[in-house]
């Protein structure tokens, strides 16, 4: 029985004692702010479908990868990375449409079929190692990484966070005027492919902490709650980092203190909370700014000149 059970508050105190728990935060904190960063592109851009086919795209990875006995993190990232470059080719200028993105996810799903029929078939989807592999892939496995897992998601998130770093500047003129931006002599196609292979990325390392069926939450929910407590768009990329890595913190500190809570139900639970706030933020904000047009100018009505 861990402190936790015994008394929340004692619990807190001994957060980081356990070393699985120091991990997650580790991995946790780099995968939300490559998340968040990304997800307020995602959602500016108007691609949030990409985001959720690329759930489905983790899955079909990660399946391929099992029934071909290959390291699951190959089918993840590959699986990510190709489809993220198939659909930035077949769409249009600023990036892929959701008639590109449709059809090219009915296909991946289709492949997500072939390989569950095989992997179920072999002997390798017989043992209870590959079935938890499974099911660690569509739920996450932020508690269960290993040392070397936690090395490769911190990697692979600080690589995003760099890209996005770089690039943040002209996506964002390119997301929010193609057609000026490449005017101005900004690489809007190119830009297009280099989003792509980011997200790619991003869903690959996100799939292993909150899983495939949760990703599109840690991706837009951080993202939408930004935009609508701030219409600056620097500002608000850095907010939906930060709401990420603060639904990340909480969800994992939620799980240890109620040890029958999934993390990801905690991370996404947290996140939503934030997004549903937000709606009152702008609620709030909408009547005040009411009460001050409708307040009477000082001395009106009282024989003021």
């Amino acid at each position: 029985m861990t402190p936790a059970t015994l008394d929340p508050f004692t619990g807190i105190a001994h957060l980081f004692d356990a070393p699985y728990l120091r991990s997650a935060f580790i991995a946790g904190t780099c995968i939300a702010l490559a998340a968040g960063l990304v997800g307020y592109l995602v959602v500016l851009r108007g691609q949030v479908f990409a985001g959720d086919a690329l759930s489905h795209v983790a899955f079909t990875g990660a399946l391929a990868a099992l029934a071909f006995g290959v390291d699951l993190r190959v089918g993840l990232y590959g699986g990510c990375i190709a489809f993220a470059l198939v659909t930035a080719a077949l769409g249009r200028r600023s990036g892929a449409d959701d008639t590109v993105i449709g059809s090219v996810f009915a296909w991946v799903l289709g492949l997500g079929a072939l390989f569950l029929s095989l992997y179920t078939t072999s002997s390798s989807g017989s043992g209870g190692a590959g079935g938890d592999a499974g099911v660690n892939v569509l739920f996450g496995s932020i508690l269960g990484l290993s040392g070397g897992e936690v090395v490769a998601d911190v990697l692979v998130a600080s690589v995003v966070v760099a890209g996005m770093v770089v690039l943040a500047r002209p996506l964002v003129f390119a997301s929010l005027d193609p057609a000026v931006a490449a005017a101005r002599g900004v690489p809007v196609r190119a830009l297009a492919y280099g989003f792509f292979v980011l997200l790619g990325l991003t869903a690959g390392v996100a799939t292993q902490a909150v899983g495939a069926l949760l990703l599109l939450g840690l991706l837009a929910a951080p993202a939408g709650a930004s935009q609508r407590f701030t219409a600056r768009p620097f500002v608000a990329l850095w907010l939906s980092a930060g709401i990420a890595v603060g639904s990340m913190w909480a969800g994992l500190t939620l799980a240890y203190l109620l040890p029958r809570m999934p993390p990801s139900f905690g991370i996404l639970g947290v996140a939503t909370a934030v997004f549903l706030a937000s709606f009152v933020w702008t609620a709030a904000a909408r009547r005040r700014h009411r009460r001050v047009h409708r307040a009477p100018a000082p001395g009106w009505g009282t024989g003021a000149t």
